[in-house]
Parts: C-alpha cells; structure tokens; sequence
C-alpha cells in the first residue's frame, strides 16, 4: 500500500483540509455532552444560575453570609460587591431587575475577571456549606430540627431568609470552635458540590430580591441550547465537506490507478502477458482498485477521526469523572480482546478471497469465450458445475468472513450497553453521595459511548485495511513490472536505403522457463517488392518468428534488422510504424467498419478506405449492408464472420501503407476463390513493399519469390514454389498432402 501512496500526491491539499475539517468535526462532537451536561446541571439543577457568588444580593443577606467566611473572605466579598442604598423610585433599571431595592438596600458585585470570580464563587460555596453544618451542629444543640430553623426547608434554594435572620443572635451564642469545625467539613465536598450548593444558595438570594427565576432558566437553557445547536450545524458542515473531500480524493486515486494500470498493461510485451493471466489483470483493474478506494473513502473520514474522538473522548470523561474511568478502561480492553480474535481468524481469509475472484473471473471469461465450442460438444452440464465450484468456494468463504465480520456488532452493543449499565449503577452511588452531578454522569455516559464507538471505527479499518493491503500489492506488483522489451536510451534512425529489409542473422529463441530454442539459427532477407512465404508444420515455429519482427518478443541470440537498423536499438514505435500486421485471429474492436479501418491510419480518407476494402475483397459484404462503412461491428467483431473478420483485418493493415507487410496465416478463412482474388490484388497493390506471409496452405503461396520452410524451429528449405519441390523433401511432403500432381506443377 505504501508504495501507491504517491498517488495521493495532486490530492495533498484536499488532504490536508479534510484533516483540519475532521479535527474541527471531532471537536464539536466531543463538546456536545459537555454542553448538555451543563444544561442538566445548570439550567435545570441551578434553575440557570451560573455562579455561586450572587451578582446582588440584599444587604442583610451578605451580612449574613460573611458570618460563615474568613477574614480574608469577607474583604474580598466586601471589594467585590458595591452597596446600593434603597431608592423608593430611584435607581429605575435597578428597582426593575430587584425589585427588593424599592425598600432594602442591596449589594451590586462588580465587573470582575475570570480569576477573581472563581475565586469569589468558591468562597460563597464553602460559606454555603459552613452554614448547613453550622446549621446542623445548631439543631444538635438547641434540639430543633434544621427544618424548623430554615421556616421548613433543607434545601438551601427555597431558604425562608425571615426566619433564617432571626437565628443570627443565637448563632452569635455558639461556641467559637463551631463555625471553624463547620468549615472544616465543608472543605471536604468537591469544587462542583461547592459551587452548585452556592448557586442553590443563590437562588435564594434571588427569591428574596424578587428577580425572575423562571426567566434566568429560560434564557440559560436557551442560550446553551442554541450554542449546542450552532457547535452540532458546524460539526454537520465538516462531516459533509470531509464525505465530499474523501470521495474526491478517493475516486481521483481510483482513477489515476486505472490509468495507470492500464498504461502500464499497454506496455507490456507478450513475456509479460504469459506472467500475467488475462483474469487476473482484470480483476486488478476492477475489483482490486475498488478496494483501494473504499479504504480512502473509509479510511480519511475514520482513520483520523476515530483517534482524535478516542483521545479527546478519555481527556474529557476523565475530566468529568477519575473515579469512574476503569469503566472505560474495562471496556476497552474487552474490546480489543474481541477485535484480536476476530482478526486472527478473519485476516488470512481475505487473500484466499481474492485469488478466489481471480479464479471465478477466469471461469467466467473462458465460458464467455468459448461459448460456441461448449455448446458444439454439448458440456454445459460440465462448465456449469466448473463455474459452480468457483462461484461455491468464492461464496463460502466470503460467507465466512462476513459471519465473523457481523459478530462484532452485537458484541459492540453488548460492551456499549454493559458499559452504560455500569456507569448508572456506579454513578447514582456517587450522586447519591454528593460526589459527583447528574448532568457530569450523563456527559461521562456519552463519552464512553464516543470512545467505545472509537475503537469501533478503528477495528474496521483494522478489517479494511488488510483487504485493501492485499489489492495494494496486486495492483504495486503490476505498476513494478519492468517490461523485458523497453525502448533504447539513445534509439536510432533507420536507414533511408534499405527501407523494407528484413533480415535475419543467426537467430535463436526459446520462450522464459523453456528448456530448449523454438528457434534455432534461422537466417534469411526478405526484400522489397517480393513477397516472402514462410510455411511449415504446426509447431515449427512460424508465428513466432513473425512475432521477433515487431519486436513482440526480444531473440535470444543474433540478430532480426529492419530497414538496416537492429530492432532493439530502435523505438517500439517507429519500428512498429514499419509495419502493417494481420494477427493469426483476427481481431476487430467494437465500433464501426469505417473506424475499424481507420485503426491503422486515422487520417486516412474514404477513398483509401474504399481501395483497401476492395483489395481485401471486403466490399462484397460492405456493400451489402444498408448502412455500408458506417455498419455497427459488435465487441470482438462477433456480428461477422471468420472469413469477413480475416478481411476486414487485412484491410485496415492496408490503410496504413507501411514499407511491410506481415500476413500470419491471415487467408485460413477464405475459400479459395476469394483467396486467388486478395493475392492477385494484393500483389498489385502492395507494390515495393516487403510482404511475410505466414500459411498452412500450399495454394496461398504459390507465387512467392521466396519460400523458407520451418521445421521444429530450423529453416529446412528457401527457395521458390518449383525450386523447393526439387531440394525440400518437408515441403514437397506439404505441397503433395495438398495439392495434385497437375497443381503443383
């Protein structure tokens, strides 16, 4: 995978956004619970009140309240906080936000930094909880309950202050050491029971100067409420974009190693071509790239995301909770344990499953092929069950994945809601303690939740990233080939005087891992004007010398010149511009006559068209067809038949007009007639050209000027029709199993 990695490099940027926009994503989800926390813990618990330290309060309140703080305390307070006299009417903003002021002189605190406010809100929550256990030594002393003494509450937000000022006198009475021991205890409780006692306390405080409880909640949640709904459209822009950037940059690479594959597939030669089955190619380009893909689709939305959410996720519950972290821990390590054992298993499944692809790909591409001789024979019966068990192998064990696959859903749910069961029970013990909010236990739950669902991701791409590794590999095995026939690095140019010369000097060749030379010592010159036969038994060797021409293949030994020139030293290119070839199988593309023809040349225009279908003997069935050159040819010309197909191939060969022309056994197809009719013209039309024919059949090449006879892969005989019947037994051997004596001669 890593050395496809290049082909991220025009998506860098695109890249480097989705990453800041994951981050950005990842953020606001892991601020969301935090923000619901505080609604629950604020907006709801504290009716909207933010601070412990009241932003005013009546004066007998704060006298009240510096009984139970320090001296330092209380000269903070006393700094912090500004006296506003009762105005009976005056003071119009103030009177309508206290109402209380109209006949009470009240404290007004003033603008303050951060610092100084935490400091005074944790001042006010430990005077809060001095006065309840001031409270409650008092009971013990005088023998009244504390729901008497606070006119009939525990709970310091619905204070009956009346009556909770008249206890100051008594409170004055109690021993010096009460209030300190009352302190004592109350720095106990943590900054959160602190700091929500004091804003219950002020509650109070606000009851009493007759502000609007109901409004202070309304507008808190609302505002929280709308931040969350703000945080949550942000994080949904950046989960749209980055969707948008991942397939993007996804499909780009998928394209880019298509193209690339495809390229590099065009530049093989046919050594390549037998390393490489024709499936297996295939199913790289297709299936294999697909895979890659998926795992950048998958892999730039989760690969990032789910470490940030996992790391971001433990900072904040911990932040939340210390005591309640092994929950996570527990979970997490049960977690990777299940992920562990399904990856053993699963992982060396994924390789078989490819090479199964291959195989049913290679199944399905022979049955398609040889359609017409299964159906000659009558196999269906045997290539359906071939086919079938390809496609059952394939089946079971991408059966077997997927089932190991599916069993880790249930077991995450399990684990997620396991967890969540746990992190209620333990808790509720702690609310119940006073140790820990509500609101923080829920935004804990959601928390967990984002972890486990964390790890989650990431075992997917665990599961993904195997996969697409092995179709990484693949397709990197392929992009590596070095192909055995590759351009010279200083190529030269043919020579002007001997264009058309084709020589053979001293030419061996054997095929990669064979033990001896399909080729042995073949040397001869076909010359411009003449026409070059080359004739023998199946096996001799004879396409696969036509094939060292174009450089299809590099010989083993010796040398193939043409116009003068080594064909290794010069241009694939060039050399093959040289050259109009007519393969043994005749091969058309899907498209139209015209453009079948145009292959060759495609600036050639109608009139060379026509003439080169005329000499081919095409026009026949052209002219036949309601739409002529324009008619539709099918996928591997399968709408013609053998013998149109071997002339239509002809003749696009012919619209290029190269110095040579090569022939393998491109007239097998046609009757004899039509044969005698394509030699006659070719003849007349090929004209200085050098012209190889390849042929089983004596007749075809008759007329050669010069005839070589293969067998076994050595030239037994050259020479002409007459000349050869005289000095090659082979030949005469040929010509006699095909001809009659009067023919021959």
């Amino acid at each position: 995978m890593i050395k496809l990695a290049k082909y991220l490099k025009p998506f860098a940027l695109m890249l480097v956004i989705s990453v800041f926009l994951l981050f950005g994503q990842a953020m606001a989800d892991l601020n969301l619970p935090n923000y619901m926390s505080e609604i629950v813990n604020v907006g709801i618990q504290q009716s909207g009140i933010e601070d412990a330290a009241p932003e005013a309060v009546s004066a007998k309140g704060l006298t009240f309240m510096k009984k139970f703080m320090t001296g330092e305390q209380r000269k903070a307070v006393e700094s912090s906080y500004t006296l506003v006299p009762a105005s009976g009417g005056g003071n119009s903003g103030y009177v309508k936000k206290y109402p209380l002021l109209k006949t009470e002189d009240i404290y007004v605190r003033n603008s303050i930094d951060s610092a100084a406010l935490t400091g005074l809100n944790k001042t006010f929550g430990e005077a809060t909880w001095t006065f309840i256990n001031t409270m409650k030594a008092f009971s013990k002393q005088s023998g009244r309950s504390l729901t008497d003494a606070a006119g009939g509450q525990t709970n310091v937000s619905e204070v009956d202050f009346s009556k909770v000022y008249a206890l100051g006198p008594m409170l004055e009475k109690l021993p010096a050491g009460v209030i300190e021991n009352a302190r004592s205890e109350a720095l106990k409780n943590s900054d959160s029971m602190l700091s929500q006692s004091g804003a219950a306390m002020c509650k109070s405080f606000y009851r009493e100067l007759g502000m609007n409880i109901g409004g202070i909640q309304t507008g808190y949640i609302l505002r929280v409420g709308m931040l969350m709904l703000l945080i949550a459209l942000a994080g949904g822009a950046a989960t749209v974009m980055v969707g948008y950037f991942a397939a993007k940059i996804s499909a780009g690479v998928a394209r880019d190693l298509r193209r690339a594959v495809f390229r590099k597939v065009e530049s093989f030669s046919s050594h390549e071509f037998d390393e490489f089955s024709t499936a297996s190619l295939i199913t790289r380009t297709t299936n294999d790239v697909t895979q890659v893909q998926m795992l950048l689709m998958m892999g730039i939305r989760m690969l990032c995301y789910a470490p940030i959410m996992g790391a971001g996720g433990i900072v904040m519950a911990v932040r939340k909770s210390v005591s309640m972290s092994w929950i996570i821990a527990l979970a997490c390590v049960v977690l990777v344990g299940i992920i562990a054992v399904i990856f053993s298993i699963a992982i060396p499944k994924f390789k078989i499953v490819q090479q199964l692809v291959d195989r049913l790909n290679l199944v399905s591409r022979e049955n398609l092929n040889g359609l017409m001789v299964i159906r000659a024979f009558g196999t269906q019966k045997f290539e359906e069950e071939r086919f079938d068990v390809s496609n059952r192998d394939l089946t079971k064990n991408s059966l077997f994945v997927n089932r190991i696959m599916v069993f880790m859903m249930p077991a995450m749910m399990l684990i997620m809601n396991a967890a969540t069961l746990l992190i209620v029970w333990v808790g509720a013990h702690q609310i119940a303690d006073s140790a820990m909010q509500v609101g923080d236990m829920m935004a804990f739950m959601q928390y967990a939740m984002q972890i486990i669902m964390s790890f989650l991701m990431i075992s997917i791409m665990f599961i993904m990233v195997p996969r697409a590794a092995v179709s990484g590999n693949r397709i990197a095995r392929v992009l590596e080939v070095e192909p055995s026939i590759q351009d010279p690095a200083h190529a030269e140019q043919f020579k002007k005087d001997k264009t058309g010369y084709v020589e053979f000097k001293d030419v061996c060749f054997r095929y990669s891992g064979a033990g001896e030379d399909v080729l042995d010592h073949i040397t001869f010159t076909a010359r411009p004007g003449q026409t070059t036969a080359i004739i023998g038994s199946t096996g001799s060797g004879k396409t696969t010398l036509v094939n060292l021409i174009p450089r299809f293949y590099d010989v083993t030994a010796g040398e193939v010149l043409v116009n003068g020139v080594n064909v290794k030293n010069v241009s694939q290119h060039e050399l093959r511009e040289q050259i109009g070839y007519v393969p043994q199988k005749g091969v058309l593309l899907s498209g139209t006559i015209a453009s079948n023809l145009r292959y060759g040349d495609r600036n050639a225009g109608d009139e060379e068209v026509k003439t080169a279908a005329e000499v081919a003997q095409a026009m026949e069935f052209i002219g036949e067809k309601s739409e002529g050159f324009e008619s539709e040819i099918a996928q591997a010309g399968a709408n013609v038949s053998g013998g149109q197909k071997q002339r239509l191939s002809i003749a696009r060969a012919l619209v290029k007009r190269p110095p040579i022309y090569i022939f393998d056994d491109s007239f097998s197809a046609l009757d004899f007639k039509t044969d005698a009719a394509l030699r006659h013209a070719l003849k007349r039309h090929t004209g200085t050209s050098t012209v190889l024919i390849v042929a089983q059949r004596v007749s075809t090449i008759m007329g050669a000027e010069q005839i070589i006879v293969l067998d076994e892969g050595k030239i037994v005989g050259i020479g002409t029709h007459k000349e050869l019947l005289q000095s090659c037994p082979t030949y005469y051997e040929i010509a006699s199993s095909q001809l009659s004596k009067e023919e021959m001669a």
